[in-house]
């Protein structure tokens, strides 16, 4: 159980405290939770909230976590989409205990399917899916009952015997459970439990043809695992009461449901559908394009594992849905990766400046710290020669009111090196400036400084000589508006245009050979990963966040 410790910690949500009565009356001496994803799609930020939920719990109290797959749809379902579901959870820190599938459970749940024909709780249905829906009625009114509802026990086994058998073309036949068509509950009235689907399945072949309805197989699962909480999120709480009623009816291990509600995401959407089309209609480039919401396309752009599961951790569990504002996924970002990343030097539009009193030929070693917040990461050697390159916004031939760059006459500092003083800059014909001579300050080296100036601007450079070319992705967010779901026409008419822009830098030394997943800070520009394209040759660099909340600024504007 939860220390009081831990209690003083943090509040429980709903759930622990419900989990913390059962422990306590004795109910169980431990919990079985489980992840159930179906394989037909990568995991995004959504399901990451589920994932620590119910690896959480029993890492807060005594039990354990099963991952089952929900392939029970094999059309839509493949092992790519298995092996990456397995590579995210695992990446988000957590472990099963056992992996275990739907379709292990096949023949069981054949075999609870004919228990409900012999009880005459079930029955074969030839009515199409048209005629199934005209029948259901509406909320206000009940439905009225399949002219295939009262067939015998004898006839209902021998046509879903000849369903299994394959004997039946797709959709043709049903098997319903016989409850109530005039139930309150719409989902109540005589659900589907089994439909024919002529597939190959990515685990059972061709075993099958008929394959069991979520609502069928999803409790009898955690039935069969003794799930002690199956917690899913609040779009499911009208099917509890069917969950329950199958349990009752079988008289088998009685799991019990529990809802929460989804956390929805401003300018993302987490429709699998809706995913898939961005996928396939080429609008990202794959389901790991940074700019995607799924797991593993925020690990592409930089994202640690410990900052989502800070920002799962900060929205919380609730009862009640509501829009959560991306710019705190993006803070526990960069609070996470304000401790870790390195630093480093990185000019993305670069002005060449000229030390005209410093020796051509000659380079000088300069120091400056990896990472300030971590002193363990130590300092980096940073070439200094005759011509740097500094960002065109760094300097400015008539300075506005407070601006502490480069100016002629002005000082500054060069980061981890000395302090420069503009002399004079060069035009070309179009009246560009392309080139700014400046003189350096001898004895103002940082960590060596004895000249007591005192300048007000530090600007970030690189070595002309040494500069390394990279790419930089500079993504952003993939939707222009807030609410995606409640745009009129079509959600990809909202793509934002500016989501992804390339660009090359030119970067120290000192990131010419990083790996795939590796995070910097670009100083004064943002966070940015090592891109899983990146290379020797051509380094690859995405920008995980910027160094600030720049749509907040610009919707205050």
């Amino acid at each position: 159980m939860i220390t009081e410790e831990k209690k003083e910690e943090k509040n429980l949500n709903f759930i622990e405290e419900i989990i913390e009565a059962d422990l306590k009356s004795g109910k169980y001496e431990q919990i079985i939770t489980r992840f159930p994803p179906e394989p037909n799609g990568y995991l995004h930020i959504g399901h990451a909230s589920s994932i620590c939920l119910n690896f959480g719990l029993t890492k807060t109290f005594p039990g354990y976590t099963n991952l089952r797959f929900d392939d029970t749809n094999p059309v839509t379902e493949d092992t790519e989409y298995v092996e990456s579901i397995k590579n995210d959870i695992r990446w988000m820190g957590f472990e099963w205990k056992n992996e275990l599938y739907a379709s292990d459970y096949f023949d069981q749940l054949y075999a609870f399917a004919l228990k409900f024909i012999h009880a005459g709780l079930a029955y074969v249905d030839d009515s199409t899916s048209e005629e199934i829906a005209a029948l259901k009625g509406t909320p206000t009114e009940p439905g009225k009952d399949s002219p295939y509802r009262n067939r015998s026990v004898e006839e209902n086994l021998a046509l879903f015997e000849q369903m299994r058998n394959g004997e039946f073309p797709d959709g043709s036949r049903t098997l319903r459970a016989k409850i109530d068509m005039a139930h309150i509950n719409m989902l109540m009235r005589d659900p589907i439990l089994y439909r024919i689907k002529h597939a190959h399945h990515h685990r059972t072949g061709n075993k099958w043809c008929i394959y069991p309805m979520y609502d069928f197989a999803h409790g009898q699962s955690d039935s069969i695992e003794t799930v002690t909480h199956s917690i899913c999120t609040l779009e499911f709480a009208p099917h509890r009461e069917l969950y329950d009623w199958l349990i009752a009816k079988l008289e088998i291990y009685p799991s019990h449901q529990y809802e929460f509600a989804r956390r929805n995401l401003n300018y993302t959407v987490t429709s699998k559908r809706k995913l898939l089309q961005l996928v396939q209609d080429g609008h990202v480039n794959g389901w790991d394009d940074p700019r995607m919401p799924t797991i593993s396309g925020m690990r592409r752009r930089g994202f640690t594992a410990a900052s989502i599961r800070d920002f799962c951790d900060r929205i919380g569990v609730a009862r009640r849905e509501n829009m959560i504002d991306v710019g705190l996924l993006e803070f526990c970002v960069r609070e996470d990766l304000n401790k870790k990343a390195l630093r480093r030097m990185v000019v993305m539009d670069p002005l060449k400046v000229v030390i005209t009193n410093f020796p051509e030929g000659v380079t000088e070693m300069c120091h400056s710290e990896n990472n300030p917040e971590d002193i363990s990461t130590g300092v980096r050697d940073i070439p200094f020669t005759r011509e740097i390159l500094i960002e065109k916004e760094d300097f400015m031939e008539t300075p506005a009111k407070k601006y502490f760059r480069l100016a002629p006459g002005k000082m500054v500092r060069l980061k981890g090196a000395y302090i420069i003083q503009c002399e004079t800059f060069v035009k070309d014909e179009n009246g560009e400036i392309t080139e700014v001579h400046c003189s350096y300050i001898e004895n103002s080296k940082s960590g060596q400084d004895t000249t007591g100036i005192n300048v007000k601007g530090t600007l970030h450079w690189v070595s002309a000589k040494h500069a390394v070319p990279v790419e930089i992705r500079l993504y952003d967010r993939l939707f222009s508006v807030e609410n995606v779901s409640i745009e009129e026409g079509d959600f990809k008419d909202y793509i934002n245009p500016e989501s992804l822009e390339i660009i090359t830098g030119y970067a120290e030394p000192a990131l010419a050979d990083t790996n795939a997943g590796d995070s910097f800070q670009f100083l004064r520009k943002g966070y940015f990963a090592t891109d899983t394209d990146s290379t020797s040759e051509k380094p690859v660099f995405n920008r995980t966040v910027t160094l600030r909340d720049n749509w907040a600024k610009a919707a205050e504007k």
